[in-house]
Formats: structure tokens, C-alpha cells, sequence
């Protein structure tokens, strides 16, 4: 993988991925004029979308009816430089009829993301414990 990333002025940077270009800057009391995100942050947003991706694909596989799906993610960081993320508190929020039905499925699919197929989770377990629930609503 080859990430490019140009600086733009103050704290903003403009890095391209895969073809796709994403704006990275700092608070304004920080130096930066709000431009885009902070890259910590974007380890959440990656995160998030590397497991939801994995589950997603696994409940496809396994038949479970989902009809909505989020995520959200909480976190703090150390007092002391460099900061990195404390527990990470990830909570997985299905919509489905009958979601009861398949706990076990939803239960199992989300353990063999953050087990096995997650690298980005994989790369956060090494300085963070990631903590996850689920909730299910019935639609």
C-alpha cells in the first residue's frame, strides 16, 4: 500500500488514498483551521469500518435478516505524551424482526472480527483494550 500526503498550510495536510483524497488538519488552538479530521480519530472511523465490514459480510453469510446497522465508538486518551487511546468502548447496534433468533450468529460473527479478520482492530489491541457490546431492536 502506497499513501501520498501533501501539506497544506498551518496543520492541514492532503493525503491520497486508493484515489480518494482526505483532508487532515488540527484545532484551531492547536494551530490548524479545522479543515478536516484529526488522524486519531480516523483510527475510530477505521476501526469501525474495518469490523462493520467484517460483520456485515459474515450475518450476509449466515442469513441474519438485519435491515439497519450502526456503530459507535468512545474513547479517552492518556494524560501523558505520547496519547494514545484508553479503552476503546465499541457498541454495535442491529435493526431486524426477530433478532433474537439469531444472538448466537450476531454474537459469534462480531467475536470472529475482533478475533481474527480486524487488522485495524488487531493493530489498536496493542496500546488499547477494545471493549465491545451489541444491542438489537426489533423492527
Amino acid at each position: 500500500m502506497k499513501v501520498k500526503s501533501k501539506w497544506l498550510g498551518n496543520m492541514a495536510f492532503e493525503s491520497e488514498l486508493n484515489g480518494h483524497k482526505i483532508i487532515i488538519d488540527a484545532d484551531k488552538e492547536f494551530g490548524g483551521d479545522d479543515k478536516g479530521p484529526r488522524p486519531k480519530g480516523l483510527l475510530l472511523v477505521a476501526l469501525m469500518g474495518c469490523t462493520g465490514m467484517d460483520v456485515v459480510s459474515l450475518l450476509k453469510k449466515m442469513n441474519v435478516p438485519i435491515t439497519k446497522y450502526e456503530m459507535e465508538v468512545e474513547t479517552e486518551t492518556t494524560d501523558e505524551h505520547p496519547k494514545v487511546y484508553k479503552d476503546i468502548k465499541l457498541v454495535y447496534k442491529f435493526w431486524g424482526k426477530d433478532l433474537e433468533n439469531y444472538k448466537e450468529n450476531i454474537e459469534k460473527a462480531i467475536n470472529l472480527s475482533q478475533e481474527k479478520y480486524c487488522g485495524v482492530s488487531a493493530m489498536l489491541k496493542k496500546n488499547s483494550n477494545i471493549i465491545w457490546s451489541y444491542e438489537m431492536m426489533n423492527e
